[in-house]
């Protein structure tokens, strides 16, 4: 297909695709860039581990709230999945197989990579949603279907973010759980809309574990 972020470019660091054993697929926040969340990277660095990062038009990967009907955040947000998708496949194509390929997103980056996971159900390196949740006006347990085969995946977030509902983590922790993935869950108190040690550590820990 062809959307809006298709023409965009896909920001690439760490080591080169062509010698990683890993790859880490980085999806940027609303007003953010491609390049700000790769160098966030840095503080899970591993040899090894190309990073991809594919960047918004108008560094936006849709328009309105993620929990707004989903046809007012198309053809953004179709778009955007298959921007992930894309990069996600950039590493498929340098040999690197899926389950050595973790995905990670921030706040509306977050949502995007929670909801390209849930929709596209198989082995992967793993899934880190910081500050994010599954899209759309509700979640629908029958909208997911499909076998994450214990990929592991990490929700963290504050309790009282003012973008995205402690009810919101909850349910899309539970979709992740219906889907068969090795779900961890952290709702920080009082934190804000943010990145914490805690979080930073925890993704540390699956990155090392992509190559280990």
């Amino acid at each position: 297909m062809t959307g809006p972020h298709q023409d965009q470019p896909l920001v690439t660091a760490g080591a080169p695709l062509d010698v990683a054993e890993a790859a880490l697929v980085l999806v940027h926040g609303r007003g953010a860039t491609a390049q700000s969340i790769v160098q966030m990277a840095d503080e899970f660095h591993q040899h090894g581990v190309a990073y991809l990062a594919p960047q918004a038009a108008r560094n936006t990967w849709y328009p309105n709230a993620f929990t707004a009907p989903v046809e007012s955040n198309e053809p953004g947000r179709t778009s955007g999945l298959q921007a992930v998708g894309d990069a996600v496949g950039k590493a498929n194509e340098a040999g690197i197989p899926t389950d050595r390929i973790m995905v990670l997103g921030f706040s509306q980056g977050a949502c995007l990579a929670s909801e390209f996971v849930a929709r596209n159900p198989t082995r992967y390196g793993g899934l880190a949603v910081l500050s994010g949740g599954l899209i759309g006006e509700t979640v629908d347990p029958d909208d997911y279907d499909g076998d994450l085969e214990e990929t592991p995946v990490f929700l963290g977030c504050s309790d009282v973010d003012p973008h995205i509902s402690e009810q919101r983590v909850h349910e899309s922790a539970m979709i992740f759980e219906q889907l068969n993935s090795d779900v961890t869950k952290r709702l920080y108190e009082g934190m804000g809309h943010g990145i914490n040690q805690d979080e930073v550590d925890h993704v540390s820990t699956m990155v090392a574990e992509l190559v280990e």
